[in-house]
């Protein structure tokens, strides 16, 4: 087996455990006191390492461009995340909701930048959002989760979004160590302010929580994001986003075996055709191709 067969895998991997990570931290500190040391955290990492290395800086635009791109991806995006698990939304479920992202962008660009879709794009959207439905309506009926809490979900699904194509509209000459830099002190901060004002900051250093703010600080913040770039420098940028079909089930899989999250037959359905529209959205060209 080869290295850029190993890679691709492994990202889609640990993009999963970001929500399992969450499931296991939150017992023992609120989601946006969390998210504010996390965030804060990586910002001071990967600053020294702008530094050190004697990286390329920002200029005075990018600086907002990246703080903006921030507060988008990583505030709202896993804020609305980490609030959703919070509330009771599954691991499971609350990947299968963000993971509409793909698809979350394509309907944006057609709005918002006139890009075109193919019928294919359509019928993947329609299967993707058929999918997710059932899903959440089952396990809304069975009391688990409520409407507040998939609400947030919502909003990271629109905050990573519409993060995702700010961060390809502006950021093809931004340096990029300094742009994550940038990126996690804005989301810092605004987790900081969202926690001073909904929160009362108690954390609990119990080893779940100090093995859950390891894993997120260093595994996924840099790993994940390393990873992504590999498969990027390898030529695989417009494929990387088709990777994202694979996190809900590889989540699902995850929850289950730790957490006893249990999807019946009618959810792994559901599951299976948000997957394949996630897929049919990022790739028409594979159905092309076999058609």
């Amino acid at each position: 087996m080869t290295t850029q067969s190993l890679v691709a895998p492994l990202f889609v991997v640990l993009w999963a455990t970001g929500f399992i990570g969450a499931r296991l931290g939150l017992p023992h500190a609120e989601p946006m006191t969390f998210l504010a040391i996390r965030f804060g955290t990586v910002a001071v990492l990967m600053g020294l390492w702008v530094w050190l290395s004697g990286a390329r800086m920002l200029n005075a635009r990018q600086w907002g461009e990246q703080a903006l791109i921030g507060v988008l991806v990583h505030f709202l995006y896993l804020g609305g995340v980490f609030v959703a698990i919070d509330q009771g939304v599954e691991a499971g479920m609350s990947s299968l909701v963000v993971g509409l992202q793909p698809i979350a962008m394509a309907l944006l660009a057609y709005v918002l930048l006139g890009e075109r879709m193919v019928n294919m794009q359509w019928l993947g959207m329609l299967l993707g959002i058929v999918g997710v439905v059932v899903v959440i309506s089952r396990k809304l009926a069975a009391g688990i989760g409520d409407p507040g809490g998939m609400a947030f979900c919502f909003a990271g699904l629109a905050g990573a979004a519409l993060g995702t194509i700010l961060q390809k509209r502006l950021s093809q000459d931004t340096p990029q160590r300094a742009a994550f830099a940038v990126q996690f002190a804005a989301a810092a901060l605004a987790c900081g302010a969202a926690a001073l004002v909904f929160e009362e900051r108690v954390v609990e250093w119990a080893p779940p929580l100090i093995v859950a703010m390891t894993w997120s600080i260093f595994v996924l913040s840099f790993g994940a994001v390393t990873l992504f770039y590999v498969l990027i420098r390898r030529g695989a940028a417009s494929n990387v986003a088709s990777l994202f079909f694979l996190v809900p089930p590889v989540t699902a899989l995850m929850a289950w075996g730790l957490f006893g999250e249990v999807m019946g037959w009618p959810e792994i359905a559901g599951l299976a055709l948000t997957a394949v529209g996630v897929l049919l959205v990022n790739r028409p060209d594979l159905m092309r191709r076999q058609g």
